[in-house]
């Protein structure tokens, strides 16, 4: 059994996933079908995910992931840290912004393997998710611990304290 929900706010959410790479990031296509694929989320010179009060991700404005937010931009975000047990699921709004600005101030030199002409690449769309909701799971035991947690939880029947689950809403 985990921990009692508790609320967090998005500056905690940015702690959360400031050292998780890559999120999946999933969009709904005309049909209804989900798709995810693997984002970088794209982090400022201050490494706060949440610069300008978004997670910023970098796409090909031709890409079905834009064609898709395009028409709806209800969109999931999930990471995941297995060296950590730190599990994530946000719920947003996803956007095309157009702002030169934000572009060279989230740009770094690993974008040119996607983008080669810079932040100015007429195919680099800037895509804002605006965090409706999002919630966490962080197992704080050692996997020892988890393991010993568990085999007692076989043998009582009873389910296992085994960290803490948190809610996020946008403050």
């Amino acid at each position: 059994m985990m921990t009692p929900e508790v609320e967090y706010s998005p500056r905690e959410l940015g702690n959360l996933i400031e050292d998780i790479r890559f999120a999946m990031f999933t969009t709904r296509s005309s049909d209804g079908a989900l798709h995810s694929r693997p984002m970088t989320t794209q982090k400022a010179d201050t490494d706060d995910p949440f610069a300008h009060e978004r997670l910023w991700f970098f796409m090909s404005r031709a890409s079905k992931t834009v064609i898709e937010l395009t028409a709806d931009p209800r969109v999931n975000l999930a990471y995941v840290d297995t060296s950590k047990d730190i599990y994530i699921s946000v719920y947003g709004s996803g956007r095309l912004v157009e702002d030169p600005e934000i572009k060279k101030a989230l740009w770094s030199k690993m974008n040119e393997a996607w983008f080669p002409r810079g932040p100015e690449d007429p195919d680099l769309a800037l895509v804002g998710v605006e965090v409706k909701d999002a919630e966490y799971w962080n197992v704080t035991d050692s996997k020892l611990v988890q393991v010993a947690k568990m085999a007692k939880a076989a043998l009582t029947g009873e389910r296992p304290a085994m960290g803490e689950h948190g809610h996020i809403k946008p403050g």
